[in-house]
């Protein structure tokens, strides 16, 4: 089965102004996030934007770009917006890969659009990958999922789920000792934290922008519970690799930036 690719690109940036647009070794960050793409088993690699800044250098390398609504509230409007303009049929799938990865591995879009094709009865695909830190399971910028034994998701938080009831009997972090938190990484079910890549059959992205924000959403600020408290089913699996961070700060583009001059040094990645 064939899938597409969809890069949603935002020109406004609160702490990167332009970001898609900014030079990374002489190319701009959304082509390399697009050349990325290109090399995963997509039939088709689509920028969505609601600028036309970034529909021009798009189209200068030869991307296929779909304008955008510039009003919409998530990136989910945006992408149902694109994949009702393309036509794409229901059962179509489309991996939403953000517009400031440019070090995406291509095997993790295959890994989410194989996993659509594996499990007929998700309607979602997302991927994960296993906390070792303490810290990282009680931060709540760390979004936990716990799901089943075929990987359906059961629930996304912000919390430390599961609550590992025998080490962490007193609720207040600070009275958690070291030894007791790392028997509860070792020896419980395992934490699980949610790597924000999505794969969707078509069909559940109309549905989705009908639906209203549903209460644990609203609570967690967590869009995807809005699929779950509807009855759409998520599929979760353990990345095939650890994905590199995306550009969110000057700091991050300086890094990337460095990485891929080293890799064009050796004529490698990014070359």
């Amino acid at each position: 089965m064939s899938f597409t690719v969809v890069i949603p690109a935002r020109y406004a940036s609160t702490r990167l102004p332009g970001k898609p647009l900014l030079d990374i070794v002489g190319k701009p960050m959304i082509q390399h996030v697009c050349e990325r793409a290109l090399e995963s088993r997509a039939n088709r690699v689509v920028v969505a934007t609601d600028d036309s800044r970034i529909q021009a250098v798009c189209e200068a390398f030869g991307a296929e770009v779909v304008m955008t609504s510039p009003n919409h509230v998530s990136g989910t409007d945006r992408l149902e917006e694109v994949v009702r303009k393309l036509g794409l049929d229901a059962d179509h799938r489309v991996v939403n890969v953000q517009g400031d990865e440019p070090l995406i591995p291509p095997r993790l879009i295959d890994q989410i659009a194989d996993n659509l094709e594996r499990y007929p009865d998700a309607a979602i695909a997302t991927l994960c990958e296993r906390l070792h830190d303490m810290e990282q399971v009680f931060n709540p910028n760390v979004v936990k999922v716990v799901f089943d034994r075929e990987g359906m998701a059961h629930y996304f938080s912000r919390a430390p789920i599961p609550w590992a009831r025998n080490h962490w009997g007193d609720m207040r972090k600070d009275n958690l000792s070291t030894q007791n938190s790392g028997a509860a990484l070792k020896d419980g079910a395992g934490y699980f934290r949610h790597i924000g890549i999505y794969g969707y059959r078509a069909s559940v992205l109309s549905r989705f922008v009908s639906w209203p924000p549903a209460p644990a959403e609203q609570a967690e600020s967590l869009e995807q519970l809005r699929a779950l408290y509807n009855g759409a089913r998520i599929h979760v699996e353990v990345a095939a690799g650890t994905p590199p961070a995306g550009v969110d700060t000057e700091a991050d583009l300086q890094r990337v930036r460095a990485w891929m001059e080293k890799s064009t040094e050796r004529g490698g990645y990014g070359a």
